[in-house]
């Protein structure tokens, strides 16, 4: 009987824990911080072995591999003794790929749009009827879906993390929407490193399945040579012409595919902004790429609604519209948000720096920003980059704070709009805890 060892119980860890049972392993979960109920009830009700708090090396040093969550960086002093011991790591998605059967995976990747295009892909295969499930970083973990409800279509949203860690998987159309810095902290600060991650989302696939990648992003087209990559490539892009794949032109939406092409006027997307115009392209690609009809593709694309905690509209208070752009982890949500704003804002900005640039950001607060809010316990980079800029600053401590301040420096017309550039660890739980604050602060107004 083969061991392994689930390192995390979170929801990738708990998945494989529950699919790793159902095959026949011999399992053992182990976190070292506290696991949540509902995950310390399924272990329980399924036998399977587990510790909190601690991590007990002799009983994950005998393991035949190790199933690594993907919160846990190389760095840990566990990890490197695993690795000592020439035990295999393993990630979630790996696992889960063994016993996928005969069913397809579009998987999606990027630092940015990723969520939106992995929640348009599945729209679109859903609204075609397709037997289909949203995985991965968004919903459902990979395995846990494999374990108790097996479907033909995937449509998974994976991070670089998860893709350290992968040996054989292979997405049947994998989507890489751009790269741009980010989580540098786990990659030695190296950005190549973390372009190396991103780019392994194709490592495996052969020259019948389909890479989607953006033409116009900077860094994907300076490393795409460098890799030896065997699948179809489907470009998208924005006023070139293409022979294959997704692009605009005059505001029509192109769709070449296999011969067959699709028009449709961006008027007609349910979801507005020029970012968004790229997860439409890209979504529209991997359903075509999976044989989904045009016209399904085009009736999904009027019909999506947004996801929560990005571009989310909370509501209009005395003329004030807020927006929760909670889900703006890096600097380049943060530059998408503010692109699309139309009307004076007030930013609120702020939380756990990755290693932010912010003066990518300098020239839109210049022309769209009256006020900045901070939010978090390191504000500091934040009143640097954008002191002798912003006249309106201050620092606030709680969503409720930070949202009383904005309202107090906007007038009728005017945004509030959180969209913090920043991870949320200083003062929330994730970023939908530091969205749902947000919310419950407007309502409270």
């Amino acid at each position: 009987m083969k061991r392994i060892v689930i390192l995390g119980a979170g929801e990738s860890g708990i998945g494989t824990a529950l699919l790793a049972r159902q095959k026949g392993y011999d399992v053992f979960v182990s976190d070292g911080g506290t696991i949540k109920e509902n995950y310390k009830k399924e272990l329980t009700e399924n036998n399977i072995r587990f510790e909190e708090a601690t991590h007990s090396e002799e009983a994950i040093l005998n393991a035949d591999e190790v199933m690594k969550s993907p919160g846990i960086p190389e760095k840990n002093e566990l990890v490197k003794k695993i690795r000592a011991k020439g035990i295999p790591v393993i990630s979630e998605i790996e696992f889960a790929f063994r016993y996928k059967g005969n069913s397809k995976i579009i998987a999606i990747t990027g630092s940015n749009g990723k969520s939106t295009t992995t929640a348009l892909t599945y729209h679109i295969c859903k609204h075609a009827g397709v037997d289909c499930a949203m995985v991965g970083n968004i919903g459902y973990s990979f395995a846990k879906q494999i374990a108790e409800a097996p479907k033909e279509l995937y449509v998974a949203e994976i991070s670089s993390f998860q893709l350290d860690d992968i040996k054989t998987f292979r997405p049947d159309v994998a989507v890489l929407t751009n790269i741009t810095e980010d989580h540098l902290d786990r990659y030695d600060y190296k950005f190549k490193n973390y372009i190396d991650s991103k780019f392994r989302i194709t490592m495996n696939q052969q020259a019948e399945d389909v890479f989607i990648y953006c033409m116009d992003d900077e860094i994907t087209m300076k490393y795409l040579s460098e890799y030896p990559i065997k699948s179809t490539l489907a470009p998208i892009a924005m006023s070139k012409q293409l022979p294959q794949g997704a692009y605009l032109t005059n505001a029509q939406m192109h769709l070449k595919w296999k011969g067959e092409e699709m028009q449709m006027s961006i008027e007609d997307f349910a979801i507005k902004g020029k970012h968004n115009q790229y997860n439409n392209m890209a979504a529209s690609l991997s359903a075509a790429a999976v044989d989904i009809r045009k016209e399904i593709i085009r009736e999904s694309l009027q019909t999506f609604e947004s996801l929560e905690h990005r571009m989310e509209p909370v509501g209009i208070i005395k003329g004030v519209e807020f927006i929760n752009d909670s889900k703006a982890t890096n600097i380049n949500s943060t530059w998408f948000a503010l692109e699309s704003m139309e009307k004076p804002t007030i930013l609120i900005l702020g939380g756990v720096d990755k290693g932010n640039d912010y003066d990518l950001l300098k020239d839109l607060v210049k022309e769209k920003v009256k006020a900045i809010v901070c939010m978090g316990i390191d504000t500091r980079k934040i009143h640097e980059a954008f002191g002798d800029i912003v006249s309106l600053m201050v620092n606030t401590n709680s969503a409720q704070e930070a949202v009383q301040a904005a309202f107090h420096f906007a007038s009728k017309g005017d945004v509030v709009l959180l969209s913090p550039a920043c991870a949320s660890f200083d003062l929330f739980k994730n970023y939908e805890d530091r969205g749902k604050q947000f919310k419950q602060a407007v309502r409270e107004l």
